[in-house]
């Protein structure tokens, strides 16, 4: 008896229209990233890359990328695991991600990226392909669990699941730090597995009414943003060394204004404190330390790198904007 590609036993068919989401997300991730290197080579304010609806923009194309990986690793390992393909895609996703993480320690060693989108979906192929064997209840169960986690952490209780003890960056990237080390691209597992949980899970129950087979049937697998979908590894790796070489290239034809420092640094202040605390307290905060730094003289040699944040005179003003905040 042939089995029929809408059965839960058979290997569900490719669909395009995943593909072509898949390639939506990433024209999406350039535009944000050539936000950050416009900022990176002058034409904005720094910090902008990390505000406003741009940081929201963000966590929204990160949370689709994720809940597709999710959705992709349940219909690529169905109706078993294809161990040899899984790990060759892992294979060649890890190995990315440290290229990734060694190429911006030498050129940004500040900031540099220990544990980025691409680490996350290593670490979470390996959970996923894992729990993708666990019976559907206890799979929605653990992904409610992961969903409550995350509300509470979030919304109920923000920092509830934060402790120091996670700080460090070979703890950090599990989630529960709460001042992870600066990072041009910091995604831990926690809070990121939740749309990746929420892909499997929604993959997994797809699957049960033969979905999959109806939108296949859709087509669109042949457009161009369906055919760049196909191949997101190879463009997240190049997409980013070409538009910073235009980004350099317009700063060269075009050269920035000079930034308003005291604009800069209330930027890139709230964006460190907004990682603890809420706007509105680190809006105070941080035009409590500017007015300090300008009043004791110290705010240009601060921001010409002269005077260190660990200087004794930085510290000292920061506790007094701390005690002085409601």
């Amino acid at each position: 008896m042939t089995v029929s590609a809408t059965e839960p036993s058979a290997r569900p068919p490719r669909i395009g229209l995943l593909d072509t989401l898949r390639g939506a997300a990433l024209i999406a991730m350039a535009t944000y990233h050539f936000t950050w290197d416009l900022e990176f080579v002058g034409y904005l304010t720094p910090g902008t890359a990390e505000t406003g609806l741009l940081k929201l923009y963000a966590r929204a194309i990160a949370s689709t990328f994720l809940f597709i990986v999710g959705i992709s690793l349940v219909l690529a390992n169905t109706p078993e695991t294809r161990w040899r393909s899984f790990w060759k895609r892992f294979g060649m996703i890890a190995a990315a991600s440290v290229v990734i993480s060694a190429a911006t320690y030498f050129f940004m060693p500040g900031e540099w990226i220990f544990f980025g989108i691409l680490h996350c979906i290593a670490i979470l192929s390996i959970i996923g392909v894992l729990v993708l064997r666990l019976p559907l209840p206890l799979i929605i169960a653990i992904t409610a669990a992961a969903v409550v986690a995350w509300i509470a952490d979030t919304w109920v209780s923000p920092g509830l699941l934060r402790w120091p003890l996670f700080n460090p960056r070979y703890l950090a990237w599990i989630g529960f730090a709460d001042m992870p080390q600066r990072s041009n691209d910091y995604v831990p597992l926690f809070p990121w597995m939740v749309p990746f949980l929420l892909g499997l899970t929604s993959a997994s129950v797809a699957l049960k009414t033969g979905l999959p087979a109806k939108l296949a049937a859709l087509g669109t697998g042949s457009s161009l943003l369906a055919k760049a979908g196909r191949h997101s590894l190879a463009f997240y790796l190049i997409h980013q060394p070409v538009l910073i070489a235009i980004a350099f290239g317009l700063s060269y034809i075009v050269p920035p204004s000079k930034p308003d420092p005291v604009a800069g640094y209330l930027q890139q202040c709230n964006v460190s404190c907004s990682l603890q605390e809420g706007e509105a307290l680190c809006r105070s905060f941080c035009q409590c330390t500017l007015e300090k730094l300008q009043a004791q003289n110290l705010f240009t040699p601060f921001q010409a790198g002269e005077i260190k944040a660990d200087d004794g005179r930085i510290l000292g003003l920061a506790s007094e904007c701390s005690v002085d905040q409601p």
